[in-house]
């Protein structure tokens, strides 16, 4: 039988929809199995702080699609210190707390594995949220399918003008260090060019290309930017191009934020539930400092140190796809 009697759950770093259905998913799973359920407020500053409150199944009623987090969010500088964790942990001991599920990207789950490698006898077990769907271990992350709809979306908008106005337009997106966002909304789009931090030099490559473009007398051009691309950015690329082509009206269009917001897509939700319910069952099978993620469309577990060690890799299939199909 497990030890645990109480479960905390929180989300840090940056927000991604379906945080509420994965928060909802380990509440009402840890009641249905008799434990008592502490949400965090504010992440990791939180547990520094105290900021716990008691979560019933009433409290997560009508979240599931709500974007953002109801248990709200931060960054903790504090957390990355020895003295910071070490109050964390006090906090968890004094609110009785046996069990912690974390819902964020790879800063979260880092901070988690060595939280657990100091504090081993409380477990610790990640979600993958993060719009980015960067987190080795896991196919897809919770808040990126919603993200790459907004993009598509606004990005469907965006080739109505620029068609009708002979425009390149240069649309950033986010993925400072992944360019999962760019690849897959741009192909979604049907974008000219994709350009990601995983590929360098793509500058004098996307002047070639719009080159024949313009040759074949295309009258538009849709480039889709990671905003951690090397050459720095939608505008620092359209600066380097647009002397080049007279003949096009540059724009740039950023969507910053938007991709974060909005209403959860269904795949989110049902993805984040299935985390959330999987995190506790782990917890009740007494696994400690494990991934629940997604291989294959099945929920599988990877300890914190692979999910940490391990970068997530593009697929190079898809970029030569883009090509082909941009012809």
């Amino acid at each position: 039988m497990s030890r645990i009697k109480r479960v905390a759950v929180l989300t840090s770093g940056g927000d991604a929809p379906g945080m509420n259905a994965a928060i909802r998913a380990v509440t009402r799973t840890a009641i249905y199995y008799g434990l008592e359920v502490v949400g965090i407020r504010h992440g990791y500053h939180g547990m520094i702080n105290n900021h716990f409150v008691g979560l019933k199944a009433h409290s997560v009623s009508d979240v599931l699609s709500k974007g953002g987090t109801i248990l709200k969010t931060a960054r903790s500088k504090e957390f990355m210190e020895p003295e910071g964790r070490k109050k964390a942990y006090e906090n968890l001991k004094a609110a009785e707390v046996d069990a912690v599920v974390v819902i964020g990207g790879d800063g979260t789950l880092t901070g988690a594995r060595v939280f657990c490698d100091e504090y081993y006898d409380i477990p610790f077990v990640g979600l993958p949220g993060t719009i980015d769907n960067d987190i080795n271990g896991t196919d897809y992350t919770i808040g990126y399918d919603t993200a790459l709809n907004t993009v598509v979306e606004a990005v469907d908008k965006i080739r109505d003008t620029a068609g009708s106005h002979n425009r390149l337009f240069f649309i950033e997106v986010m993925g400072r260090d992944a360019g999962f966002i760019a690849l897959e909304s741009g192909i979604a789009c049907g974008a000219e060019a994709i350009l990601i931090p995983e590929v360098h030099d793509q500058v004098h490559t996307l002047k070639d290309y719009l080159e024949k473009g313009f040759k074949r007398k295309k009258s538009s051009n849709i480039i889709i930017v990671a905003e951690g691309d090397e050459s720095g950015g939608a505008f620092a690329i359209a600066d380097a191009v647009k002397e080049d082509f007279a003949e096009y009206d540059v724009r740039v269009s950023i969507l910053g934020h938007i991709q974060r917001g909005g209403t959860p897509s269904a795949f989110d939700r049902v993805s984040a539930s299935r985390m959330g319910f999987a995190a506790v069952e782990a917890l009740l099978d007494d696994q400690k400092s494990i991934l629940v993620g997604f291989k294959n469309g099945e929920i599988d577990q990877v300890p914190f140190s692979k999910v940490i060690k391990l970068k997530k890799k593009v697929d190079p299939a898809k970029l030569e796809m883009v090509e082909i199909l941009s012809v």
